[in-house]
């Protein structure tokens, strides 16, 4: 039985009659990719990037400071549990308040050939304003909408289970959207 050698090895320079100077095209490639990186990192240092939660960021100034209005229904308790998640419960001198308004529908999508609903979109639309608790001024609003879905092709139970989901998710897509929009009107304007 024959042994057969390596031709080329990483770890053995001298077995090839390879210098150790020498590079190989990975170790080029490596090179480039932290070229490229430093000189990404130096691009985005020099446009004045800036985290919004950071040290003096834009948007620290609503951390901790938006009073939400009380939920009344588990959709708006799901909403305003993921806004507070990323904003931050208010501990007192809240400065902003949060209104919303949280309405959700179910569609049928999916049919099956005996005419069975086989899956549901679950359609959602979140109306808020943020105001100024000193001046009672609306500081920014607008509605925002999005969509989950869920299979209803198994058991009871696991269809209640995809349905409760859906609701989950679509309030945290739904929380997310308002605070993007959130930390953008607080890059503009002063808080």
């Amino acid at each position: 039985m024959k042994k057969i050698k390596h031709r080329f090895s990483a770890f053995a320079p001298a077995a090839t009659g390879r210098d150790n100077r020498c590079l190989s095209f990975g170790d080029t490639l490596n090179r480039r990719s932290f070229l490229l990186a430093t000189a990404a990192a130096t691009t985005v240092a020099g446009c004045g990037f800036e985290p919004v939660y950071g040290t003096n960021g834009a948007a620290s100034g609503l951390l901790g400071r938006i009073a939400m209005d009380e939920p009344n229904d588990n959709n708006s308790y799901l909403l305003v549990r993921e806004l507070e998640d990323r904003l931050g419960r208010t501990q007192g001198g809240e400065a902003f308040a949060l209104s919303y308004s949280v309405t959700t529908e179910t569609d049928a999508v999916g049919k099956t050939v005996a005419q069975e609903t086989s899956r549901f979109d679950v359609l959602g639309e979140v109306t808020y304003a943020l105001r100024d608790l000193d001046t009672k001024e609306v500081l920014t609003s607008n509605t925002i909408t999005s969509f989950t879905g869920y299979s209803a092709s198994g058991s009871t139970v696991s269809e209640v289970a995809s349905e409760k989901n859906a609701y989950e998710r679509l309030m945290v897509i739904l929380a997310d959207r308002i605070v993007a929009e959130l930390q953008a009107y607080a890059t503009t304007n002063a808080l």
